[in-house]
């Protein structure tokens, strides 16, 4: 069977990137996906913000925007699966082409704009999904919304009974000014808004934890200041980061100076150098979650070393295809033996 996924993907690669995803997702949905052995892993069991998770890999949001595949993904491996982002009202996102590889470089380039289906649809299919395993919404702002903050607020009211966390997205580089709600002013409002919001629906319906997704591009005064808003404001968890508009020197492919967030191998060294600088600005009063240019083991174990409590993957699926991810389960249990760690909260912890 794993040979069989290795030539899908290889073919897949083939294809119009966006056309290449759609199959994806549609083989996904027919059941087509590998499936990961369930032998329980212990060693590699966390407990993040108060979710139980079988292991620290998870999917990141920008695979399944619509919530189309969440069970296929936990079915193939990963620890938990964070879909979207998904905006209150469906939107088409940027003009094609908006979608590059840069192969050479085992890296992507997207401009896409947080397309997606709306917030309707996605909750839909949440509610409809059995409550097996932790699946997180990934909520953001239209790009039109007269309130982007109030677009949050929405995302919150509407999915809170169907995901097991929220990730508010303003890390995208691809939403004119989106970032602009990392810092300032613009940060304390969300995040004050997101809290009151918070509030009154776990009075309603119980407690979830939230999560802030946030860019690798940041200098230290903003990691400090937003480590410091997201622990004041009660926030669960840093995710760092997403795409990055910075553009390494070493980079080869003809596609690697199109506009957009670059994601993949490129990545791994600029955002695991972010990540250690939210660890020492948070000093662990916040969980963190690594992301940006995991494709091995030894990377995810790289982000645990460096603070993180969870790690999540998405473009190294489209050059090693869905069944990295025990692979790199396997590969993070050898180096956890190997350092004398029964747990990967220990080796975050001993970082």
């Amino acid at each position: 069977m794993s040979v069989l996924h290795g030539v899908a993907t290889r073919a897949v690669r083939r294809l119009d990137p966006e056309a290449a995803h759609r199959l994806t997702i549609a083989a996904l949905k027919a059941g087509l996906g590998p499936k990961a052995p369930r032998a329980p892993t212990p060693d590699l069991a966390v407990e993040l913000a108060g979710l139980r998770l079988p292991n620290p890999i998870g999917l990141a949001a920008g695979f399944d925007k619509n919530a189309e595949t969440p069970d296929a993904m936990l079915a193939a491996g990963f620890g938990f699966v964070e879909c979207g982002t998904v905006t209150p009202l469906a939107q088409s996102g940027n003009p094609t082409p908006r979608l590059f590889r840069l192969s050479e470089d085992r890296a992507v380039i997207n401009r896409l704009g947080f397309n997606n289906g709306g917030l309707e649809a996605y909750a839909a299919r949440l509610a409809a999904r059995p409550r097996r395993g932790v699946v997180g919404a990934n909520v953001g702002a239209n790009k039109d919304a007269a309130d982007r903050i109030g677009d949050y607020q929405t995302g919150l009211m509407r999915l809170w009974p169907l995901a097991d966390y929220f990730t508010a997205n303003i890390s995208s580089p691809n939403t004119p000014g989106l970032r602009d709600l990392q810092s300032g002013d613009a940060l304390q409002e969300l995040l004050g808004r997101i809290a009151e919001t918070r509030a009154a629906l776990e009075r309603q319906g119980g407690r979830r934890p939230v999560f802030l997704k946030v860019a690798p591009d940041l200098k230290t005064a903003e990691i400090e200041q937003i480590a410091e808003a997201a622990i004041a404001h009660g926030l669960d968890a840093l995710i760092v980061g997403n795409t990055t508009l910075s553009r390494p020197a070493h980079l080869l492919s003809s596609h690697a100076m199109e506009t957009g967030g670059l994601s993949g191998a490129p990545l791994m060294d600029l955002s695991t150098r972010v990540l250690s600088q939210f660890r020492d600005a948070a000093r662990g009063r916040i969980a963190l979650i690594g992301v940006g240019g995991i494709a091995s083991g030894a990377d995810a174990y790289a982000k645990i070393r460096a603070g993180a409590s969870a790690v999540q993957l998405y473009t190294a699926m489209i050059y090693e295809g869905p069944g990295l991810v025990t692979r790199i389960k396997r590969d993070l249990s050898s180096r956890l033996r190997a350092d004398g760690f029964k747990t990967i909260a220990e080796a975050s912890v001993a970082s």
